[in-house]
């Protein structure tokens, strides 16, 4: 029977996209097989779609479609029930919900939006909706600017009216909490609710508060560009840029500049004060004031040609935008603008899923909907324990790429959540600036930062890198010149224990990563070679794909060495491994060198673990396919369910798992190095920050 929950608010502008985010991904640690329903949504402004809807389609990558996951809209709602056709518009509700309900393990149902005029009406269908569908409740409230009791209040009036129909309310939870009432508000939650018996003998339970958040309640410029209608005068790469705080400027610079003490404040100023906008520009690239998030310009006025030449000039010049209306009808519309979380604002989407696992108790939720049926090591569930491991863990992890922005990106989310302690190297003014300039939200003082130029470790790293290669010509003067490389001073950190790993590639090339390795970190006692795999994390499961990144054309010895140590990775990161050598034909079937190869490296890992599930040469179909498996392969302990595929060259490799990364929509973490004494890995140029986030986290556990 399929488990469910219908999530439900007290009133309008509650977060409920938090929490559904925050739901989902608690859902996906236990099954892949989720859905999502929105029984009535608002009426489409300008053909638009949902945003919910399409915020989680696109973030979880659920199979469904749109048009499959809502009932009907508002206002066909409304019209069939002035008919007295409600039945209607519950009939066709539940077709939908049983096509979607039919499919998966678990369904999120997420309530109204109670933005109109007719909430009563929409509370009422709500309460309809829930019981027909036969879902516990989650109640969601509001604290936004409420007193204690503003916010309780209508949590009570929800549950006696959920009470009486007969609905039960499986957990409490109240959004947008000013920090210093948390305490009061948990404790008085916890008092009303925490020993009350619900409906159906039930008690709803008190999953916690959720505090308001800043980043989560401000808008970003792009959005207030739409609101506005503005125009964008400048900078419009940068309309991502978040706004925390707005600022009407009328008076003089000098003065204005005693209320510039905020950061990312979007400053409101005539478009005719040429020196308002210079003065900000200037306080904006000043380390003594903070960065600001954008100049919105008001009345119409252009800036004067020759301010604009200006600021066209400045490479970090800040959005400069322009609306038609005066400087009191500017501010007074920015104040009703509402932030919505984009499918696209992937920082806001994992600070959202962040914040609702610190502050709500998930496994309350969890061990009640006991009917979801866990599909093993999902992908959700492989990345959620390697980050809950890698914080338990706390190492130090080395980014010697410290002035690429992807590398920033990803540390301020490292750095925020907690996950590990990290050393950024490289020019630190260019850092901080980096940093300020793209309003990164990463706070400098909780890493360290060292330009291996300048550094008074240098010396002592020099003369440990001549002991380990003078034998090899180097001198002492070479080595204080290779010293002021990136890569080498990183991994002599870590070579000393100084750092427990590294992770660069993001500007670098493999090579520039792994030679200082194989120079000072070198392989581990049995290995002859430096290898490497990927995380292919499927929509369903995980597997391991080795070599794609390193040796060309492995021997027979350096393939089966590959196939061992890939296997061991894979136990190591909670995945049984059930190793595939893979080649054009399987069993004895082919004949040619290079299946003769993969049946060689067959042997030979075999011989030196015969213990482990390992099969080859095989087709990457049997591997997979029991079917094919059944046919090609009878009696195989691996055929039909490898985990471990290993590929008998690099092209064969790299095109393999570029190749399923990009037709399944896999998400690819790697190349993963494997063979070193210590851990160091290699991203990929074209990676993006969620990659580089993963494979520190990888690395992290390496360590471990």
């Amino acid at each position: 029977m399929t488990s469910s929950l219908y999530l439900s608010t007290t009133e309008a502008r509650s977060g409920k996209s938090l929490v559904v985010l925050g739901i989902l991904d608690l859902i996906l640690k236990k099954t892949t097989r989720i859905a999502y329903f929105r029984p009535i949504i608002q009426d489409p402004i300008n053909g638009k779609h949902d945003n919910n809807i399409i915020l989680v389609l696109e973030n979880f990558r659920l199979q469904q479609t749109y048009n499959d996951s809502f009932g009907l809209y508002f206002h066909e709602a409304v019209s069939l029930a002035s008919e007295g056709a409600i039945d209607q518009v519950l009939d066709r509700i539940l077709a939908k919900y049983r096509y979607l309900a039919d499919q998966v393990d678990f369904i999120l149902c997420e309530g109204s939006d109670y933005l109109g005029e007719e909430s009563a009406f929409e509370f009422a269908l709500n309460t309809t909706i829930a019981k027909m569908l036969n879902c516990p409740i989650l109640l969601l409230g509001n604290a936004m600017g409420n007193t204690i009791a503003d916010s309780l209040q209508p949590i009570d009036m929800a549950l006696n009216a959920y009470e009486e129909d007969s609905c039960q309310v499986v957990g409490v939870i109240i959004n947008r909490v000013q920090p210093k009432l948390a305490t009061e508000i948990q404790a008085q939650l916890e008092q009303r609710y925490g020993g009350r018996e619900a409906c159906q003998g039930q008690r709803p339970m008190v999953l916690g508060t959720i505090p308001e958040d800043t980043m989560l309640k401000s808008l970003r410029l792009r959005e207030i560009v739409s609101g506005l209608n503005a125009q964008v005068l400048s900078g419009a790469d940068l309309l991502d840029n978040l706004v925390y705080h707005h600022l009407v400027v009328a008076m003089h610079i000098a003065h204005a500049l005693h209320w510039l003490h905020e950061k990312n404040t979007l400053i409101i100023t005539p478009g005719d004060r040429g020196d308002v906008i210079l003065g900000v520009m200037q306080a904006h690239r000043s380390l003594n004031y903070p960065s600001i998030a954008g100049i919105l310009l008001t009345a119409d006025y252009h800036p004067e040609p020759a301010i604009m030449k200006l600021i066209e000039g400045l490479p970090d010049a800040p959005p400069l935008l322009l609306t038609s209306c005066n400087t009191h009808e500017t501010s007074t519309r920015l104040e009703t603008l509402y932030p919505t979380l984009s499918p696209t604002d992937n920082y806001k989407i994992r600070h959202s899923i962040a914040l609702f696992q610190q502050q709500i108790d998930g496994e309350k939720l969890l061990n009640y909907l006991k009917t979801i049926r866990s599909k093993g090591i999902t992908p959700k569930l492989f990345l959620y324990n390697l980050v809950q491991a890698a914080t338990a863990a706390q190492r130090h992890i080395v980014l010697p790429e410290g002035e690429e922005i992807r590398i920033l990106k990803a540390a301020a989310s490292l750095i925020n959540h907690g996950i590990v302690r990290l050393t950024l190297l490289g020019n630190i003014e260019a850092i901080e600036q980096t940093v300020k300039i793209n309003h990164i939200d990463l706070d400098l003082s909780k890493v360290r930062l060292i330009n291996p130029k300048t550094s008074p470790d240098r010396e002592r790293y020099a003369e440990t890198y001549y002991e380990l290669r003078k034998h090899k010509g180097v001198t002492l003067a070479m080595a204080r010149d290779m010293l002021t490389d990136i890569s080498y001073f990183g991994t002599m950190m870590v070579h000393l224990g100084e750092a427990d790993g590294m992770v660069s590639g993001s500007v670098n090339t493999t090579q520039h990563t792994v030679r200082p390795a194989l120079q000072i970190i070198k392989t581990q006692p049995g290995f002859s070679l430096v290898s490497s795999v990927f995380f292919m994390c499927l929509e369903d499961r995980v597997l391991v794909y080795g070599d794609c990144a390193v040796n060309p054309d492995p021997n027979a010895e350096q393939l089966a060495e590959i196939a061992l140590t890939s296997a061991a990775t894979a136990k190591n990161f909670g995945i049984e491994p059930k190793v595939a050598l893979l080649s054009y034909s399987s069993g004895s079937s082919g004949q040619g060198a290079d299946v003769e190869k993969v049946r060689q490296a067959t042997a030979i890992a075999k011989e030196r673990e015969p213990d482990l599930a390992l099969e080859g040469p095989i087709q990457y179909d049997a591997a997979v396919d029991s079917t094919v498996a059944a046919q090609k392969m009878p009696g195989s302990a691996v055929a039909g369910k490898a985990t471990v595929f290993i590929f008998p060259d690099l092209n064969t490799g790299n095109n393999t798992y570029k190749a399923v990364q990009r037709e399944t929509k896999a998400i690819a973490i790697g190349p993963i190095l494997q063979g070193l004494n210590k851990p160091v890995n290699d991203l990929s140029r074209g990676c993006l920050v969620e990659d580089i986030i993963n494979t520190v986290v990888i690395t992290a556990l390496q360590a471990k």
